[in-house]
């Protein structure tokens, strides 16, 4: 670079900018990929998605938190799968659990865990008047066989129901779908994705293990003061993120104060620069 500049040679410096571009790029990938060093972070992960209090207005919200975490996917490559979901009557989902494969899954997302507010002009009002939605996003690990989880059976109920979602007439005439509660800790999971419920009722097996696992991990760091928050109220005065479409163009992680002035891109997945900062966050503490 310093001969190209003694020299003027434009080309030249050009392509040593291009270069130490790349570099720096590498050096931030490689940066980010050491604060992946959790214990769980190398684990798949579920994702669970529930709406607010504000009915199609929250549950549409719920669903479009469920695409954008969907075309983030997309772009990491990864593949994920809907165990459960329930939708709105209107429109929207009420509730929405996914399984996300992928390497570093639940290390990218374990800091989506929390409330996000959305401040639009709802396309459900005739007066076109400003609304505020919230929903609740849940991250919590796959556990692999490495990990034991000891559940008694007495400390379970499990029901069956018959599925809401899609699957022909199988599903509207078979209780097919279950439903299984912790009682020591009214941890509830459900899956409906399966038309047998001999394996809608092992998958729920294996996410009350992660929830279970989750819990543990969780009354941990409560104790520290690291996770107290994590897992609140749907509502004002509890939200990590704020996604404000009007009057103005802004998201806005109350956590380290980091900004996106396109929230356009946010919503289609292009969330890594969140993501990213969370994890320096969690460094720092």
């Amino acid at each position: 670079m310093e001969l190209a500049k003694s020299e003027n040679n434009i080309s030249v410096i050009k392509d040593c900018e291009n270069k130490i571009n790349s570099l720096f790029k590498n050096i931030k990938k490689t940066e980010v990929s050491c604060f992946l060093s959790g214990e769980n972070d190398h684990l798949d992960t579920y994702l669970e998605i529930h709406s607010g209090a504000g009915g199609t207005e929250s549950q549409d919200w719920a669903q479009m938190l469920r695409r954008m975490y969907s075309k983030w996917i997309e772009k990491k490559k990864c593949k994920f799968e809907i165990i459960s979901e329930h939708k709105g009557e209107e429109a929207g989902i009420k509730s929405s659990t996914l399984k996300i494969m992928g390497p570093y899954a639940y290390g990218w997302l374990k800091s989506e865990s929390g409330v996000h507010r959305l401040v639009r002009i709802s396309p459900f009002d005739s007066g076109a008047r400003r609304h505020t939605s919230f929903a609740s996003v849940w991250v919590y690990p796959v556990v692999d066989d490495s990990i034991k989880i000891d559940i008694q059976e007495k400390d379970i109920r499990v029901d069956t129901y018959r599925s809401s979602g899609a699957g022909g007439q199988h599903v509207n005439t078979t209780d097919s779908a279950v439903r299984i509660t912790h009682l020591p800790t009214n941890i509830v999971v459900q899956c409906q994705n399966e038309r047998s419920q001999h394996k809608n009722k092992e998958t729920c097996f294996n996410m009350l293990k992660a929830r279970l696992y989750k819990y543990e991990i969780q009354k941990k760091e409560e104790a520290s003061e690291n996770l107290a928050k994590s897992k609140t109220d749907i509502g004002w005065g509890h939200q990590i993120r704020s996604y404000v479409l009007q009057p103005y163009r802004l998201v806005k992680d109350l956590r380290n104060n980091l900004e996106n002035t396109d929230p356009d891109s946010v919503l289609d997945g292009e969330i890594d620069g969140f993501l990213e900062a969370a994890l320096y966050k969690n460094k720092e503490n």
